[in-house]
Formats: C-alpha cells, sequence, structure tokens
C-alpha cells in the first residue's frame, strides 16, 4: 500500500537579524563614515545647514546598518549601502585610531591647550566634572564626535567661534545644552557633541574671542583634496 504524500512544510521564516545588511547593529565607526559622506555633501553645497544638521541627527540615532541607508541614498558615495566596519586589531582601536576617554568619578579631568584632537572623545562625569577645551586644539579630520555622559556630574565642551558645532541629546533632571555653531568656512571642523545628563550637566559652546587663526592654511592642509587628484 502506498504511504500518502505528506504536505510539504514551508520553511520557517528566518529571524529578523539574520539578514545582515540591513538588520547588523551599526557601530560608530559606521556612523562616523555616513557622517563623512553628509560632510562632503555639505562642503560641495548639495546640502544646506539645516538639512545637513536634520541628517547628522539621524546618523547618531540610528541603530542599525539598515538605517543609514536612506540618510546617505540620494548623495555620491551613499547609494550603495553602507558596509559594516572592520573588526578592530585592538580592542580600543579602529580604523581611525583610538577614542580619547575622559573618566571622572568623583573626581575632575581636564584636556586643554595645544593638543591633537582624535576623531572620538568619550567623557564620562560620575560626581566629578569634565573639561574639554577645543579653542587651541589641532584636528586633523574635519569631523570630532564627543561621546559626553554626566551622572551628577558636569562636562563642559569649549571650541573656537570659527567651527562647526552641532549635537544631539537629552537631559533626565538634568540639563544638555548644545549651542549650535555655523563655520563661515565649509570647510572648516566639525564637532558633534552627543550624549545624556541625568540630575547633571552637558554643556558645549563657542568661547568667546577664541578663533582657529590658522584655519584656511590648515584646511588647504589636512582637509582639502590635492588638485588632480
Amino acid at each position: 500500500m502506498d504511504l500518502e504524500k505528506q504536505p510539504q512544510q514551508p520553511p520557517a521564516p528566518a529571524p529578523g537579524y539574520a539578514d545582515p545588511a540591513g538588520s547588523l547593529r551599526a557601530s560608530d565607526a559606521d556612523r562616523d563614515r555616513v557622517a563623512d559622506i553628509l560632510a562632503d555633501a555639505l562642503a560641495e553645497g548639495r546640502l544646506d545647514a539645516e538639512e545637513h544638521a536634520q541628517r547628522i541627527d539621524a546618523v547618531y540615532q540610528a541603530k542599525t546598518v539598515g538605517e543609514l541607508e536612506p540618510i546617505v541614498r540620494d548623495l555620491p558615495a551613499g547609494g550603495a549601502r553602507p558596509r559594516p566596519a572592520p573588526a578592530p586589531v585592538h580592542g580600543d582601536q579602529d580604523a581611525e585610531g583610538p577614542a580619547d576617554n575622559l573618566v571622572a568619578v568623583f573626581s575632575a579631568s581636564t584636556r586643554k591647550g595645544r593638543w591633537r584632537v582624535a576623531r572620538r572623545t568619550n567623557a564620562f562625569s560620575l560626581f566629578g566634572s569634565v573639561e574639554i577645551d577645543l579653542t587651541e586644539a589641532i584636528f586633523a579630520q574635519r569631523l570630532t564626535t564627543i561621546n559626553a555622559t554626566s551622572i551628577f556630574g558636569n562636562v563642559e565642551i569649549r571650541v573656537p567661534e570659527n567651527i562647526t558645532l552641532r549635537g544631539s541629546g537629552a537631559g533626565v533632571l538634568g540639563n544638555f545644552e548644545v549651542v549650535t555653531l555655523e563655520g563661515a568656512d565649509p570647510q572648516a571642523p566639525v564637532v558633534v557633541v552627543n550624549g545624556f545628563a541625568v540630575f547633571g550637566n552637558v554643556e558645549a559652546k563657542p568661547r568667546r574671542g577664541k578663533w582657529i587663526t590658522d584655519l584656511q592654511n590648515r584646511v588647504q592642509d589636512k582637509f582639502r583634496k590635492p588638485l588632480g587628484q
């Protein structure tokens, strides 16, 4: 007697996280790569300052690689889905170099004077104070990201008046304030401050009277591509 053929069951749907191209969690390096595309678009006049600020906010709120794609889909080098950054060789480094970490727990941490700014700086204050003064710093890249967290503490960031300053964050029974600043030169360094304050304070604003006096030479040497490339 022939056995009755059992109907084939359709394959179980793959879990949402099985799509590595779109559902993979975005890293800081992935977000910075997309932010670089936006910075180039601003410098080339493809985006105005308001739209650039809106898209930058969306970049640093994105959780997955798939969420980053639409932000730069209509821009050069942004049509393809952003690829995840390669795994770091060392635990505290990525392709752009190590992050700068400033921690103050019942203490104070200060970075000021003539110093080279890392591509990414993490500032954490717990019942303490962190001061980051960029007015005399050396910017070796166009985009600098500062991730600031304050819990019953204070994080204070000061920048020169002739760069671009933006930020996104929140205060929970505390204060998170970034005084938005647009540099007159579209190639000027861009500082983005992200984070939150819980019963604390995070404040970023320009310091009056402080300018990068050699901005034009620095922009020419550091950021602009040589002619012919």
